[in-house]
């Protein structure tokens, strides 16, 4: 018999995208999972549209009041049946191989907690042909100047990985400080060179977004990884100067 997957998507206001997100859950080559839904108190259609979803795997958890990401994820983490969790975003998108490629993977390699590569799409969810590639294994002090792990892309086998350890904390970049904790806890993260999510992202006030997330690399270092000032200064100027490495090397290839 094939292993459940509970698969955990945080819904705020994502009417515009929650019907092809679950068309792309639904659209899977691998059938046994089921999608736990969290409304976090949204102010339009998107759980109206959850609930006429004709799918029994298909299911709306509403949260009583508006706590965020963090909380709806773990809300998630308590109502999943499956021995395997696997993330998404409401506005993300799974090509239709990524449950299946991803749970052999991790059966090949004994993997407690595994990620993929992306594509950058855009509102459309069409790819633009940015594709993050990942490395086999992510060990935990590598995590801390390389944040290449999307959340749309997690997967975790509960019998490897305590759920002590999946529990989201609330702070900003909450699931980047859920990965590390993870790995702090010995476990390494197995990465899957394929290009199996569509991460949209929108345009917007960039640089506003650059330096809201300089601020939450450097709060992680401090207060997730628990670095001194000296040793998150050297991890944060290395993100840093890979950051701009890849981004100059990108440009040069277009």
């Amino acid at each position: 018999m094939s292993e459940l997957i509970s698969i955990i998507v945080p819904v705020y206001n994502a009417e515009k995208f929650i019907k092809e997100t679950i068309a792309s859950v639904q659209a899977q080559d691998y059938q046994n999972w089921e999608l736990l839904l969290v409304d976090d108190c949204s102010k339009d259609s998107s759980a109206k549209i959850i609930s006429e979803c004709d799918d029994a795997r298909v299911k709306l958890v509403s949260q009583p009041e508006n706590k965020g990401a963090y909380a709806a994820r773990n809300r998630g983490l308590k109502e999943a049946k499956g021995r395997y969790i696997a993330f998404l975003d409401a506005d993300d998108l799974w090509e239709p191989e990524k449950l299946s490629h991803q749970l052999a993977f991790m059966k090949e390699h004994n993997a407690g907690f595994s990620f993929t590569g992306y594509e950058f799409a855009d509102e459309n969810g069409v790819g633009n042909g940015s594709i993050v590639k990942v490395p086999l294994n992510l060990p935990y002090k590598r995590a801390l100047h390389n944040t290449t792990i999307f959340t749309s892309t997690v997967m975790i086998n509960r019998d490897i990985v305590a759920d002590e350890l999946i529990v989201m904390p609330d702070i900003r970049s909450e699931d980047t400080a859920t990965w590390w904790n993870i790995m702090k806890g010995g476990h390494v993260a197995c990465g899957l060179n394929e290009n199996l999510v569509k991460y949209r992202r929108f345009s917007g006030t960039l640089s506003a977004n650059k330096l809201v997330a300089l601020k939450r690399i450097w709060d992680l270092l401090r207060k997730i990884a628990g670095l001194n000032v000296f040793a998150a200064s050297w991890h944060f100027c290395l993100w840093a100067f890979l950051a701009v490495w890849r981004r100059v090397r990108k440009s040069k290839q277009s």
